[in-house]
């Protein structure tokens, strides 16, 4: 244990991750507004949606929810490529801001534009652009950082320019030589047969697991491909859609049709079995990880923090906010537990449907549909809500021992910074 300790501790306090780990928490604010809106258009219950439409005469109420949406998840690859600079050039030493402001350049001349108004292309720029966008933000700042203050790469300014006017022109050349890079890379892959970068990523990502089958093999896979990607920064659930739409749609269709033909309902592994008995809370089941850190890690205050703003939303199953707020993304210590509880979720859920225990989901749920009732309604059972129930307190027992381990690094490290303190001023 305490060898695992060490070595998270070491991976988890190297410097590039500790760059994206502060450049999540600093969009925080943004994501549990735009949870909130998610929530605020999506619950699941009718008798609220009829009556919002009731007083607006229509869904348009939902348009304050979209653009909320639209401010904050929609762009969040343009706001962490700029957080995640800012504060890898700061623990660099050097001019936070401006490779902040590289960075955002230079991914934006990486991007392929939309064909109609020559715009930016709003599907990269949102959670499925970030492993690209986390990428840039690393590269450009390296070299960006490199080559500022360089002596010859300094416009020298008469001493009668304000201090900060010359300081812009300081970062010209370097900032010119970041972007232009970039800009290098785009014509090459153009010229390669690749226009478009965050497409042709998407699409080396979605061929093999499209050719998936309704298994429980393919069922495990699919949860361990998501929570891989979620690891990396990559938006795992909307990347696997074209696999969710094309195999586990159908499967819950035809278990409905035949369910009304009185015939055998023939799929276990249908898009509401993952919904009801996999994502407790959103990806990664960390409505278990929010109560894991009530019961076992108190004493950490981010996980502690974190865990209170997001536990409302994540029981609708809504859960950026513990996502980008611990972070989970490039989390050395919560890797294991992230990826390994919904495959264990998954397992266990598919041999008590196997087995005759549970029966086999019959109807479509909303994806916001909080956990335990969205097994019930998903099999129409007791047992499926039953099975749910079991599963949380599954994932809240695997998530313990690292909250745990967490909690102890994190004591561990307020420790020595106090101590330094101490020795400072003796």
């Amino acid at each position: 244990m305490e060898k695992f300790i060490e070595i998270a501790g070491r991976i988890g306090a190297q410097r590039h991750l500790v760059a994206i780990r502060d450049g999540f928490v600093t969009i925080m604010p943004l994501m549990i507004l735009g949870s909130m809106a998610t929530l605020l258009n999506n619950l699941p219950i009718k008798a609220y949606q009829s009556f919002m439409e009731m007083i607006f005469g229509s869904d348009a109420w939902k348009g304050f929810g979209g653009a909320l949406w639209n401010g904050t998840f929609a762009i969040v690859s343009l706001l962490i490529v700029f957080t995640i600079a800012y504060q890898l050039a700061r623990s660099y030493d050097k001019d936070g801001l401006a490779s902040g402001v590289v960075a955002l350049a230079s991914l934006i001349t990486i991007m392929q534009p939309t064909s109609t108004d020559w715009g930016i292309p709003f599907g990269w720029v949102g959670a499925q652009g970030l492993f690209i966008a986390i990428i840039i933000a690393l590269v450009s700042t390296e070299i960006f950082t490199r080559l500022l203050g360089n002596k010859r790469l300094i416009m020298k300014m008469p001493e009668s320019v304000p201090p900060a006017v010359a300081k812009s022109f300081a970062a010209l050349f370097p900032a010119m030589i970041a972007i232009s890079i970039f800009g290098l890379i785009k014509v090459l892959t153009v010229v390669g047969g690749m226009p478009d970068i965050h497409q042709a990523f998407f699409d080396a990502l979605q061929a093999p697991v499209s050719k998936m089958a309704n298994t429980l093999g393919s069922a495990v896979a699919v949860a361990v491909i998501v929570h891989v990607l979620w690891f990396f920064g990559l938006h795992g659930a909307n990347i696997m859609e074209p696999l969710m739409q094309a195999v586990y749609l159908p499967a819950i269709e035809a278990n409905a049709a035949a369910l009304a033909a009185g015939e055998e309902i023939p799929y276990i592994v249908t898009k509401p079995f993952f919904d009801a008995f996999m994502y407790l809370g959103g990806t990664g089941a960390t409505l278990g990880l929010i109560i894991a850190v009530f019961i076992a890690g108190r004493k950490h205050k981010h996980y502690r923090n974190i865990s209170g703003l997001g536990a409302a939303p994540s029981i609708f199953n809504i859960n950026e906010p513990v996502l980008f707020g611990f972070p989970m993304v490039l989390n050395p210590v919560l890797i294991i537990p992230f990826i390994l509880t919904p495959v264990m979720l998954t397992v266990f859920s598919y041999m008590m449907i196997a087995t005759g225990v549970v029966p086999k989901t019959i109807a479509f749920i909303p994806w916001t549909t909080p956990p335990i009732i969205g097994g019930f309604l998903a099999t129409g059972s007791w047992k499926g809500a039953a099975l749910a129930a079991v599963n949380l307190v599954i994932a809240i027992v695997a998530y313990i021992p690292f909250v745990k381990i967490a909690e102890r690094m994190e004591l561990k490290k307020l420790k020595e910074e106090i101590a330094a303190q101490q020795k400072e001023i003796a």
